[in-house]
Order: C-alpha cells, then structure tokens, then sequence
C-alpha cells in the first residue's frame, strides 16, 4: 500500500502571518505534505497573485506541488504545478490544453463513481471525493462513504484525494480504504499547525 501524504488547503484568509504558518505545517510534517491548494474566493485575478507568491515560493523551496483552485486563468497566471476543478470550473481537457502536458489537474467528483470515471477519461491526474465527514470549513451537499475509496483504488490507476472533515481521530478509514492524499483545512488552521501535522504524522 502506498504511504498516504497530506494534501494542504489554504484558509479563505492567506494574509498577514499566514504565510509563515505555511511554512512551519509544511516543515512539521516531515515530507507528508506533498501538495498545497491556493483557494481564494471573490478576490480579482491581480490580488491573487500578490497572495500567491509568497506561498507558492515556499511550496517551491518544499517541493511541495502548488495547485490553484478553480481559476484555469490564475493558474496559468502564475505557473502553478497544477489546478483543482470543481464541477462548474471547466473540463480536465480544457485544463490540459491552458496549462500543458506538466500541469497536475484535480476535479472534484464529491461522492459520484461517473463523476470521477468521466474525469479520468478526460486526463484528470487525481480525482477528490467527499464530503466524508461534516466540514466547518465549506458547506457540504455530498456525502462520500470509505468504500466508495476503496472501490476505486481497486480499479484505477489515477490517484484519490478524500476531503471533507478530516481530522487525526477520523482518518483511520479513509487511509485503510486507499485514499492516496487526505486534503486537510479546518483540522490544520482553526488551530497550531504544526501539532496538527504532527498528530497526522503519527496516525500515518
């Protein structure tokens, strides 16, 4: 079984210190963080970018993949590793042609087996699915269940991403299932970072 990694999601709020508590979540987690998502809402493309730098220069540092959520625009923008595509954001394929053959692309599939069999025919490289535990961080219409993970690393080749509510005491599941990434937020940012990342290091 392939060693599960963590997959960071920003807070809505990426000013101030935040970058600096990137930093040290990252650092904590000993290489477990392999991905880090810039989610911003109802900020124009310019101001985006002024957040994204700092952060994306510390994924760099990390080798830690910078992936930009829904905006195919930004992401190009910034020479991000890669996009998350919600369901309303534009197919893998558009994707794939704005941001060339490297460029990781991720498409949230919630807790549907078509959504996430359409998004590897279109040339996803991961596909998320969730919400599987009440998430204080997005309100969640879709509730995904571990077998639904478990179901699909039988299967498919393409990695799976499960988001929603994760915690150290909830994830046991989740990686017994297969979930290659957990995306994690709320677990991490409504408290100290970095003895968040350290509970996920002992769990994983």
């Amino acid at each position: 079984m392939t060693q599960c990694q963590l997959y960071l999601i920003s807070p809505l709020d990426v000013s101030g210190a935040f970058p600096a508590r990137l930093a040290k979540a990252i650092d904590a987690g000993n290489g477990l963080v392999t991905a880090f998502q810039f989610r911003v809402k109802d900020v124009e493309q310019h101001e985006a970018a002024g957040f994204a730098e700092p952060l994306q220069e510390i994924c760099a540092e990390r080798d830690v993949a910078f992936i930009v959520n829904d905006s195919i625009p930004l992401a190009k923008r910034l020479g991000a590793d890669g996009i998350h595509l919600g369901q309303q954001d534009g197919s893998p394929k558009d994707a794939r042609e704005a941001l060339g053959l490297e460029a990781q692309i991720g498409v949230t599939c919630h807790a549907s087996r078509h959504l996430a069999m359409t998004a590897g025919e279109q040339g996803a490289d991961y596909v998320a699915f969730g919400a599987f535990f009440p998430s204080s961080t997005k309100e969640t219409e879709h509730r995904a269940e571990p077998e639904l993970i478990e179901w699909w690393s039988k299967i498919f080749e393409i990695p799976s991403v499960a988001i929603g509510g994760i915690t150290p005491e909830n994830c046991a599941p989740l990686v017994e299932a297969g979930a290659d990434f957990l995306a994690i937020c709320g677990a991490v940012w409504k408290g100290d970072e970095q003895a968040a990342i350290k509970a996920f290091l002992e769990r994983l």
